[in-house]
C-alpha cells in the first residue's frame, strides 16, 4: 500500500466534501481515520467513493430564494453511539440551513468516549449549538433578520438533559464543558425541537444508510 496515493486521494475527497459535496461526508470521515496505515480495504472504500461522485456529477447543493416562512436558522444533530471500532469513540453529524438553504455540515468523531446514546447525543448537540450561535451572529452581521435557532435532535433524553440544569447522577462525570448548552437553551438563545430519527437530516452523517433513507436526507438539505 506504500505505493498507493492514499492521503492524496482523501485530501481531494476532503476538498469536495467541505465545498460542495455534503453527501460523501460520512464516508470521507471513516477513510480519514486511516491516514497513517492505510489497508487494502481502506483503499477499496476511497475508490468506491470516487466512483460514487463519478457517477453522481451533477449532484450539488440547490440554493434559492422562495422560501416562504423560513426566516430562521434551522439545524439537525445526530449521532451514532461507539460508532469507532478501534477507541469506541461515537460519530457526531450536524446540518444548518439559513433561510431554508444548507450552508453547514459535519461530520466527525467525538473527542472522548461516551458512556450511553443519550450522553453521545448530548455531547454532539454541544458542538450543535456553538456552531449554530456563530451561525446566527454571522447572519446578523449581514444585516439579514432570523426569526429564531432551532436545532432538532432525535433524542428525547438528550434535549431533557439540556433543558433540564437539576444535578443529575448520571451525568456528574461529563466535563463541563458540554454542560454550557443548558444556559444557552434556558436564555432562549437556541430552541431544541424533537424530531422523528425519520426526518432527521444529519442521520447521512453519522452512518451508512440505505438508499431510500439517503435520497431522503439529501431531499431535506436540498441536495440533488
Amino acid at each position: 500500500m506504500s505505493r498507493v496515493p492514499y492521503a492524496q486521494a482523501v485530501g481531494s475527497l476532503m476538498y469536495l466534501m467541505v465545498c460542495t459535496r455534503p453527501d460523501i461526508s460520512y464516508g470521507v470521515s471513516v477513510v480519514s481515520r486511516y491516514l497513517s496505515r492505510p489497508g487494502r480495504a481502506h483503499w477499496l472504500a476511497v475508490k468506491w467513493i470516487l466512483r460514487y461522485l463519478s457517477g453522481t456529477q451533477q449532484v450539488g447543493i440547490k440554493f434559492g430564494s422562495g422560501f416562504v416562512g423560513l426566516d430562521r436558522i434551522q439545524g439537525y444533530v445526530d449521532s451514532d453511539y461507539a460508532k469507532d471500532l478501534d477507541k469506541y469513540r461515537s460519530v457526531t453529524g450536524y446540518a444548518f440551513l439559513v433561510y431554508g438553504n444548507l450552508v453547514s455540515w459535519k461530520a466527525t468523531l467525538q473527542p472522548v468516549v461516551a458512556l450511553s446514546s443519550t450522553e453521545a447525543e448530548y455531547m454532539a448537540l454541544t458542538e450543535a449549538i456553538k456552531e449554530g450561535l456563530w451561525l446566527t451572529g454571522f447572519v446578523q452581521e449581514l444585516g439579514l433578520h432570523v426569526q429564531d435557532t432551532k436545532i432538532c435532535c432525535d433524542n428525547q433524553g438528550a434535549i431533557a438533559l439540556a433543558k433540564n440544569s437539576v444535578f443529575h447522577e448520571r451525568t456528574k462525570h461529563i466535563n463541563v464543558r458540554f454542560h454550557f448548552i443548558r444556559d444557552i437553551v434556558n436564555e432562549g438563545k437556541v430552541v431544541l425541537e424533537y424530531v422523528n430519527t425519520q426526518e432527521n437530516c444529519s442521520d447521512v452523517f453519522t452512518k451508512a444508510l440505505p438508499a431510500s433513507k439517503f435520497l431522503k436526507c439529501l431531499t431535506l438539505m436540498n441536495i440533488g
